[in-house]
């Protein structure tokens, strides 16, 4: 990332004040594309498949078995929870809440989320910006993390997954959902966040000490949008 971007102390008050002018509703965390939000849970959910329930070939022919448990997820950026309500809860048994805006946090945990508290089924409301986030060691089935990761700098984005990879379970999984350009960073000033290219975003990976097991385009999004990508990633052993 541009050395400005390392160095620029308000950048991560900046993005903090950007969202707590932001509405906390599906359409605030989707910049005003909540139409989207269904498409986005089912690629998700076709791209995560086979790690949760195992694949299946024709007339239900069991090719892969399930490759992870299904106890516990962390929901990275979690903002109000529209990803932990609608994809994450319906894959695991409970799941907690990473999300540095506190109103975010009180609308998920008051409202949106409210029967789902209830019912047992969310953990932790963590109120913390993924820069400073460490997961407890070794409780995690899958860590995802959306549309969050352009508000790190590069150097924070690799000391972020360092830590995540000590919260996974021996067979957990590190999800990644993002925004990508074509080449480069795209800096949005506005809300203190970059986007990066593919290339980019694998040696970030590789820094990290990550390896990608599967990888996939989400498809039936509007055009005009960036291209959104899905990694699967696990510890490179390699690098142990």
């Amino acid at each position: 990332m541009k050395k400005e971007l390392n160095t620029q102390e308000s950048w991560y008050d900046d993005a903090q004040e950007y969202w707590s002018g932001v509405s906390p509703t599906v359409n605030g965390m989707l910049g005003g594309y909540e139409s989207i939000s269904n498409t986005d849970v089912q690629g998700s959910q076709r791209f995560i498949e086979e790690f949760v329930n195992g694949k299946k070939g024709s007339k239900g022919i069991v090719l892969a078995e399930p490759c992870i448990d299904k106890e516990r997820a962390c929901d990275c950026g979690a903002g109000i929870g529209r990803v932990t309500k609608h994809f994450l809860l319906n894959n695991f048994k409970s799941v907690d809440l990473v999300e540095q805006a506190p109103k975010f946090i009180e609308q998920a945990k008051n409202s949106y989320l409210l029967s789902e508290k209830e019912a047992g089924r969310i953990g932790e409301f963590i109120c913390q910006g993924l820069q400073d986030f460490t997961p407890e060691e070794g409780v995690y089935d899958l860590i995802w993390s959306q549309w969050v990761l352009g508000h790190l700098t590069d150097d924070d984005f690799v000391s972020f997954f360092e830590r995540c990879k000590r919260g996974l379970k021996p067979r957990g999984l590190i999800g990644v959902k993002e925004n990508l350009t074509v080449s480069g960073y795209i800096v949005d000033e506005e809300d203190s966040s970059v986007t990066r290219s593919e290339e980019i975003l694998k040696s970030l990976f590789k820094r990290a000490g990550l390896r990608i097991i599967k990888e996939e385009t989400q498809m039936g999004f509007p055009a005009g949008l960036f291209t959104v990508k899905m990694f699967a990633l696990v510890p490179d052993s390699s690098d142990e």
